[in-house]
């Protein structure tokens, strides 16, 4: 069986840089993981921000760029150089302030004086707007938001499993996730994240000023009355999730996807990604499920990513 690829998880930099556990999986070449206060359990990650500026650490034969990504809430810090060549190769170029999307992994690592440091390595980096930078706070929170609707449902149980928060309806990654949270940070500090997706989500209203939150060609959602509907949310008890279809096998979820990937790669440059969900749901397939067989079909070398944000079949 081929392993799933990593989900990218949507994290606001405070929460990430709060992240103080470690964890990897069995074998050789497992992945490891950074495990956040509110149960992301992550080797991926999708973040957009202003890069503020870009350092080369290195030499001119052999550059080691560092940059500073910051979001609503904090700072990424960024790092790549020799095995990371296009992600080097554009932050060399950019020129500060720019609007910055990036895809990659999750790095720790511990100095000799015994401080702690967190950081991303990137696979893929895209200059972008402020209308994707908007677009990715809002997904960012929805995703902190079911991660504490997950953290608070675990605290209700007795005692609280993986098996138990997927009967529910969570996706087993946030499960797994969301128990090692709370073995691990013993007081996960709910209230606190809550307060700052509530002031995150505020700040989207005064930076999107009534304008619709959706990304190019997608369906567009108005702004300030998608966030106050938020917010109204977070507010009230957490509601009860809906029970699940019956999901499709990942074969056909694969063979499903494969088809979208072709019939929406209209350029020959690939599908691109907000299409690529769209379509999907049309057909009954979740986001999870999709990202799951895109996944599957990146490890089996049946698609490839020619740019960030689109899909292209091999």
């Amino acid at each position: 069986m081929v392993n799933a690829r990593e989900v990218a998880w949507r994290v606001f930099a405070a929460e990430y840089n709060a992240s103080t556990l470690d964890v990897s999986g069995e074998g050789e070449k497992s992945p490891s993981y950074v495990v956040s206060p509110t149960g992301a359990r992550i080797n991926r990650l999708y973040v957009v921000g202003v890069v503020t500026d870009v350092e080369n650490v290195g030499t001119a034969n052999e550059p080691l760029y560092r940059a500073r990504l910051s979001d609503p809430t904090g700072t990424f810090f960024l790092s790549a150089g020799q095995y990371q060549p296009t992600a080097a190769g554009i932050l060399g170029k950019l020129r500060p302030p720019a609007f910055v999307a990036v895809m990659g992994k999750s790095r720790a690592y511990t100095a000799e004086g015994g401080g702690r440091f967190l950081s991303v390595r990137p696979e893929m980096v895209r200059e972008v707007d402020a209308a994707i930078r908007d677009y990715w706070s809002y997904e960012a929170c929805a995703s902190l938001k079911q991660r504490l609707d997950c953290l608070e449902e675990a605290g209700e149980m007795n005692p609280p499993t993986v098996e138990g928060l997927v009967a529910l309806g969570y996706p087993q990654a946030l499960a797994s996730g969301t128990i090692l949270a709370l073995s691990h940070y013993k007081e996960p500090q709910v209230e606190r994240y809550r307060a700052l997706l509530l002031e995150t989500l505020r700040e989207l209203v005064r930076s999107v000023g009534g304008a619709p939150l959706g990304r190019p060609g997608e369906p567009t959602k108005p702004g300030i009355e998608v966030v106050a509907a938020e917010e109204e949310a977070l507010e009230a008890e957490p509601a009860s999730l809906p029970e699940e279809e019956a999901a499709p096998s990942s074969d056909d979820a694969e063979a499903a996807v494969l088809q979208l990937i072709e019939s929406l790669d209209r350029t020959g440059k690939g599908a691109p990604w907000e299409d690529l969900v769209a379509a999907a749901a049309k057909q009954g397939l979740e986001k999870t499920r999709l990202e799951e067989a895109t996944a599957a079909l990146l490890d089996k070398g049946e698609i490839y990513e020619p740019e960030l944000g689109k899909m292209k079949r091999i």
